[in-house]
């Protein structure tokens, strides 16, 4: 065990050259899964111990981000994927059960770097805030970040003195785009040897090799790009659960329900949401559907095993450095699986995934058996888009029982004043160039030293046309400015009995509320706050999956904007005038 524990920070993986020689990456793929499979030995016990001697009274920073996990998708939240390096942080730390995001991928990136919610915090472009790397760097941090950048500017402009990874919202996995950066610079993606979530560990362990010689401590945020679309696996990961997926989501989720009713996930019995109107019977499919299904959620699984195949290969870098006890590890999500399937006439289902070429996109099927037990997906504020999990690690912080599960509801917005509190860095009222807001979310801390959170200020949820209110146990939520839906969710945690009529008063004050924080706090405009729709239509989205027509015929066109439909009608216009 030893000796591979010293293969894991080898020099050729540390050295300088290694933020440029990518074909590294490569060299770690064969070598990473021998590595996760030995450090399976270390017993929980041995993970919970101190590591070093040299423990300080500010820890090192680890903040994990993945994009598009589901509720289910980990082991223990209740999967079949192998995690076992996530599922060990969780059994020697904390989960908890309400850990809630804003629905979409770069509004939880805004709300998790600078404590706010994303439009008050000046959106992508962080006008109004600043960023945990700016807190952090400022009280003495090593600061570093690799992974989906996804908002304006880069890393190196707001607060981080490392950074690898793009720019974009998402590339392929193997060939990457034109906005990878490496320190500020254009980074150049090799031809061949390359695959993205490997490629955000080889830097982040070779940046860390740099604030280890800092001697100060150090803040690390990796944003990893998987297990969003394209589908893209890599061969080993995705034959390693050949046969898996054959049975389909109906027997697949209830598979996944009885793990977490094992577990006592939610501390309470739940009713789970059952297969709606919109997802097909997995039986009902034709073939070809079933065949090409298989294969989506084989590539899904392998790129979730990965992440956590890196993520162990992290950990156990960590370990060896002897500063895994003082380092609080922070692992979640942006949002909840994705139902959107596009690019349907592109695809041919008898290719595979792990060709470079492939680029599946998501299946809204799979995408509701991976937010079991929940309803609805990402860019909802139902709980399927909005909660996911939420894994703290940090043997020498932590003074909860181990393996505990934290039912208190938190929000991504309590990430920066929860990092400020144990770093003992103060969030400051103001910032050249920007003018700050106030931030939202609350520290965490005290959930770290086994309290409750108690009363916490209302949590307000926002995503374009989709709209929600958490108050204590009470819920209010419109799916796409439709009628708004009330539930209370201390006894109904997967929204499936709307109390809106039943209780009209509570109803009105909550309405009220969600305005009033729209106006002053996240001083959203007008079109965001318009009043909900009177009469409730189907819960539906023409991305969806449609099993009706075969896998490669095209789903519905976009429909143009009022915007772009008048902007055409002036240009048809514009001769006619002219002739005049």
């Amino acid at each position: 065990m030893e000796q591979t524990l010293k293969e894991i920070i080898n020099p050729q993986a540390t050295s300088p050259h290694h933020t440029t020689t990518i074909p590294h990456t490569m060299h770690f793929l064969f070598k990473s899964t021998a590595i996760i499979a030995a450090s399976w030995f270390i017993t929980p016990l041995a993970m919970a111990k101190p590591t070093s001697s040299k423990a300080t009274s500010r820890p090192n920073i680890l903040v994990v981000m993945v994009d598009d996990l589901g509720f289910s998708d980990l082991g223990c939240y209740g999967s079949e994927i192998q995690t076992p390096t996530l599922d060990r942080l969780a059994a020697n730390g904390l989960r908890f059960s309400q850990f809630y995001n804003t629905a979409k991928c770069h509004s939880s990136r805004v709300s998790l770097l600078s404590g706010q919610y994303c439009i008050q915090a000046g959106d992508v472009h962080l006008s109004k805030a600043v960023t945990s790397a700016e807190v952090l760097g400022k009280a003495g941090y090593f600061t570093m970040m690799t992974g989906k950048w996804h908002l304006k500017k880069e890393p190196t402009d707001f607060g981080f003195d490392r950074y690898f990874g793009h720019l974009s919202g998402a590339c392929n996995f193997y060939k990457g785009d034109n906005t990878f950066r490496l320190n500020g610079e254009k980074w150049n993606v090799p031809k061949e040897g390359f695959y993205t979530t490997i490629a955000d560990v080889d830097h982040a362990i070779h940046f860390l090799g740099e604030a280890r010689k800092s001697e100060k401590p150090w803040y690390l945020y990796i944003a990893f790009n998987a297990p969003h679309a394209p589908l893209q696996p890599l061969k080993e990961d995705y034959e390693k659960y050949q046969g898996h997926y054959t049975k389909g989501w109906d027997v697949i989720r209830n598979a996944r329900l009885k793990k977490q009713r094992d577990l006592g996930l939610f501390g309470k019995k739940l009713t789970e949401s059952p297969r709606p109107d919109h997802i097909q019977a997995w039986d009902t499919l034709s073939a070809d559907w079933k065949i090409f299904e298989e294969k989506r959620m084989m590539a899904l699984a392998g790129m979730i095993d990965r992440v956590d195949q890196e993520l162990g290969r992290l950990v156990a870098n960590l370990e060896a450095a002897g500063e895994l006890d003082n380092t609080m590890i922070l692992f979640i999500s942006d949002n909840g699986a994705c139902p959107y399937d596009r690019k349907r006439s592109q695809r041919k289902i008898e290719e595979m995934p792990y060709n470079p070429n492939v680029t599946w996109a998501d299946s809204t099927g799979w995408a509701w058996m991976r937010n079991s037990p929940f309803q609805f997906y990402k860019q909802n504020q139902f709980e399927g888009g909005i909660s996911t999990p939420a894994i703290v690690h940090w043997p020498a912080g932590l003074q909860t029982k181990i393996g505990s599960i934290i039912h208190d509801p938190a929000h991504i917005i309590d990430v920066l004043p929860t990092l400020s509190e144990i770093g003992k860095a103060p969030i400051p009222d103001s910032w050249p160039g920007r003018h700050l807001n106030p931030v939202s979310g609350v520290s965490l801390a005290p959930i770290f030293a086994g309290k409750s959170l108690n009363k916490r200020p209302p949590i307000h949820l926002l995503y374009e046309s989709d709209r929600g209110l958490r108050i204590g146990d009470w819920k209010l939520v419109s799916f796409k400015s439709q009628p708004w839906e009330l539930y209370n969710m201390a006894n109904d945690r997967t929204e499936l009995n709307n109390l809106a009529s039943k209780e009209p008063e509570r109803l009105k004050t909550m309405i009220k509320e969600w305005h009033r924080m729209a106006v002053d706090q996240l001083q959203a405009p007008a079109h965001l706050r318009k009043p909900v729709a009177a009469e409730a239509k189907p819960h539906t989205h023409r991305e969806w999956s449609d099993h009706s027509k075969g896998p490669t015929e095209a789903g519905p066109k976009k429909t143009k904007s009022r915007r772009i439909k008048r902007k055409t009608k002036f240009k048809k216009t514009m001769p006619l005038q002219g002739s005049e």
